[in-house]
């Protein structure tokens, strides 16, 4: 029994922040921000608009491609930063009483921007163990929820939004997953950390004052580690399973910034219509960054049944994956 990627749904806030609007709450410009990050948009979930909303609505779009029904799904496991609480109940519980699932195995993992493929790689294991059939993974963030929108260095990079898949078992090898990787390394885990809540610092009036809440990053060590780490990992999952980078129609990267994407692009000597970019128009939203550039690809006509796709993702722990797969969903 194999595993393979069935179908893709997401779903995005209708609020739009641009570059001009944040021009006028921190000292920043469109021309400073395109130059730095590629990014002109990015999308802002209302204030009772919850991650697991987002996320039920990718939710369910992506079990309709399938397919399939809501009762179909044996396992649910989202991805995020910004769950409806903290810590408890996971958010995959909350979904799944959105969608009417019930006495379904569901949980959260916190991978930050390498979630969905860290997903990918949790549900392969279950269906290729034969423990499930059809796996339900989404990667969904509200990260407007902890960016602090007076610090210029943060909150010109982030968005909101939700994406899902199915991945289902399959005896047809041609439809398999190729390869998954996924690995950490803690030692760079103050790169980007939200520091409170949680047991190092429990709420406290200190911990709003100082803003612990909110997400902090070390912008130009992240920047270069994750070049670094990207080329790299893409470049050894390529080589293990014998494919060159000319032979990848989809190279599907996470969306955090166009520089980043452009450099490990460009070592691996890809054209630019082999590289999926979403980051102009959606910023970073972690997770959800990948399934939601894999929608906008399906949705455009350009994904076709039987298609490869790359990923590679890299996020905050830190954390980094790729996975090698066809698309085995219908065409649009």
């Amino acid at each position: 029994m194999y595993a393979k990627f069935h179908s893709i749904g997401a779903y995005v806030p209708s609020k739009v922040l641009s570059n001009a609007d944040l021009e006028k709450m921190v000292d920043t410009s469109d021309e400073w921000i395109l130059k730095r990050t590629g990014i002109s948009q990015r999308r802002i979930a209302k204030r009772d608009e919850y991650t697991s909303d987002m996320a039920t609505e990718a939710s369910k779009l992506a079990i309709e491609r399938a397919g399939l029904e809501s009762s179909d799904i044996d396992l649910i496991i989202c991805a995020t930063v910004t769950p409806d609480y903290f810590n408890m109940p996971a958010t995959a519980c909350i979904i799944s009483d959105k969608l009417g699932i019930k006495n379904v195995q569901a949980f959260d993992i916190s991978a930050a921007c390498s979630g969905f493929v860290y997903a990918l790689s949790i549900a392969r294991a279950f269906i290729e163990s034969g423990m499930k059939k059809h796996v339900l993974i989404i990667g969904a963030e509200k990260f407007s929820s902890i960016v602090d929108y007076t610090d210029r260095s943060t909150c010109i990079l982030f968005g909101d939004g939700a994406g899902s898949a199915v991945i289902s078992a399959t005896e047809d090898k041609e439809e398999a997953f190729i390869d998954v990787h996924a690995s950490a390394d803690g030692s760079y885990s103050d790169f980007l950390v939200t520091p409170a809540p949680g047991c190092v610092n429990p709420v406290s009036q200190q911990v709003i004052e100082e803003g612990l809440n909110f997400v902090q990053m070390k912008g130009n060590e992240t920047f270069k580690l994750a070049v670094k780490t990207l080329t790299k990992d893409v470049k050894n999952i390529l080589l293990k399973n014998g494919i060159k980078a000319e032979d990848i129609p989809h190279f599907i990267p996470h969306q955090a910034n166009y520089r980043i994407i452009k450099a490990v692009g460009d070592s691996l000597k890809m054209k630019e219509e082999q590289v999926v970019l979403t980051v102009g128009k959606y910023g970073n939203t972690s997770a959800a960054s990948i399934p939601m550039a894999i929608n906008d690809i399906y949705e455009s006509g350009r994904l076709k049944k039987g298609e490869l796709m790359l990923l590679d993702t890299f996020g905050g722990g830190l954390t980094w994956a790729s996975a090698l797969m066809p698309f085995a969903g219908e065409s649009r």
